[in-house]
C-alpha cells in the first residue's frame, strides 16, 4: 500500500535529515535552544514562571510583551535582576496586536498605538537582551478584513519602524496566523510576500507556529525549509493546542526540518505555546495561573520535545 501524500512529504525529509546527518556530522553536535513564551501564564508572578522553566531544564523565556502604554509593563530594571538572579535568557518578545493597536486599521490612531507600542517593546527587548520581537500583521482575533487596503496599510505602517529596528538589532519577526484569528497574512509564503513589500533591511525574519501551521500550510515541515534562515522563532504544541506527546502533532518532522535549515544555532528558538484550542487566546494573558496545569504543560512539553530530539539524533535512520 502506498503512503499518503503527507507521509510521503515527511518521508522525504527523514531521508535529507538522516543523509546530512551521515555527510555532516559536525552540524547535529549541538542540539536545539528550547525557550518558553510566559504570556499564557496569565497574571502569574515572573519569578514563579522563571523557576517553572528552570526546574523543567529551560534556560530560555519569551516575555510578554505587555507594554501597553508608558506607564505600563514589565520594568527592565526587575526584570533583568530576576533573569540573573536565576541565570535565565531571554529569547525574545511577543508582541501582542489586538484591535486596539492594529498595523493594518483603518483608523489612523489605532496604526499610531501600533507604532508607538513597538517603540516600547524595542527598547525593552533589547534592555532585556532579546533577539526578536514578534509581529503580527494584523489584530489577533479579528478574522474579518477591514476592506481590501488592509495589507497595504500594515505594510506602510511597519515600514516606518524599519530603521528602529535596523538600528537596535532586534528581529523583527513576522507570524503567519490562521484564517480563524487574523484576516490575513496565514502562510510562510505570504509572511515572505509581506516582508518583500515591506522591503526593508530591517524587516526580515519570521516567526512560525506549528498549530497555526497545521491549518495554514500543507506539510509543516516542508514549510519550515521554505522559511530558511528567515526562521528566528518557532512557536510549538501538539495539535489540540496542548502540551507536546498529547495530540497527533508531527514532532518528528518538524525537528528534522529545522535541523536542516540549520536551527541549531544561536539566536534562533523553538518556543512552546500551548494556549488551547479557541479563536482568540488573548484573554489566556489575564488568566488566575493554574500552578498544575501550567507545571504539567511545562514539563510534559519539555520531556517529550527532548526525548524525540534525542532520539533522532541518536538513531541512523533504519
Amino acid at each position: 500500500m502506498n503512503n499518503q501524500n503527507y507521509q510521503q512529504k515527511s518521508n522525504r525529509i527523514k531521508q535529507k535529515f538522516f543523509e546530512e546527518k551521515q555527510k555532516n556530522p559536525e552540524k547535529f553536535r549541538k542540539k536545539l535552544n528550547l525557550s518558553w513564551s510566559n504570556w499564557g501564564f496569565g497574571l502569574e508572578d515572573l519569578e514563579d514562571s522563571i523557576l517553572r522553566l528552570k526546574n523543567a531544564g529551560i534556560d530560555y523565556i519569551e516575555l510578554h510583551g505587555n507594554h501597553y502604554g508608558e506607564d505600563l509593563g514589565s520594568d527592565v530594571n526587575e526584570t533583568m535582576h530576576l533573569l540573573e538572579k536565576h541565570q535565565m535568557k531571554v529569547s525574545g518578545v511577543c508582541g501582542m496586536f489586538s484591535a486596539e493597536n492594529d498595523l493594518s486599521s483603518n483608523d489612523p490612531r489605532k496604526r499610531q498605538e501600533a507604532i508607538s507600542y513597538l517603540k516600547r517593546e524595542l527598547a525593552f527587548t533589547h534592555s532585556v537582551g532579546g533577539n526578536y520581537l514578534l509581529v503580527v500583521p494584523g489584530a489577533v482575533g479579528r478574522p474579518n478584513a477591514y476592506d481590501e487596503m488592509e495589507f497595504e496599510r500594515s505594510v506602510q505602517t511597519l515600514r516606518t519602524l524599519g530603521d528602529r529596528f535596523h538600528e537596535t538589532g532586534i528581529h523583527a519577526a513576522i507570524e503567519p496566523v490562521r484564517a480563524a484569528e487574523v484576516s490575513f497574512v496565514h502562510t510562510i509564503s505570504e509572511a515572505q510576500k509581506y516582508i518583500q513589500s515591506v522591503n526593508h533591511n530591517g524587516i526580515y525574519h519570521i516567526n512560525g507556529d506549528t498549530y497555526h501551521m497545521q491549518s495554514e500550510e500543507s506539510h509543516i515541515g516542508e514549510a519550515i525549509l521554505q522559511a530558511g534562515d528567515q526562521l528566528v522563532n518557532l512557536h510549538v504544541a501538539d495539535s489540540n493546542r496542548g502540551a507536546l506527546g498529547d495530540g497527533q502533532m508531527d514532532v518528528d518532522s518538524i525537528i528534522m526540518a529545522l535541523y536542516l535549515i540549520g536551527f541549531n544555532q544561536e539566536g534562533k528558538f523553538v518556543t512552546p505555546e500551548p494556549l488551547g484550542p479557541g479563536g482568540d487566546p488573548y484573554p489566556a494573558m489575564y488568566a488566575k495561573p493554574n500552578r498544575e496545569k501550567l507545571n504539567y504543560l511545562v514539563n510534559q512539553t519539555a520531556s517529550y520535545f527532548k526525548e524525540r530530539e534525542k532520539q533522532l539524533l541518536q538513531s541512523e535512520g533504519t
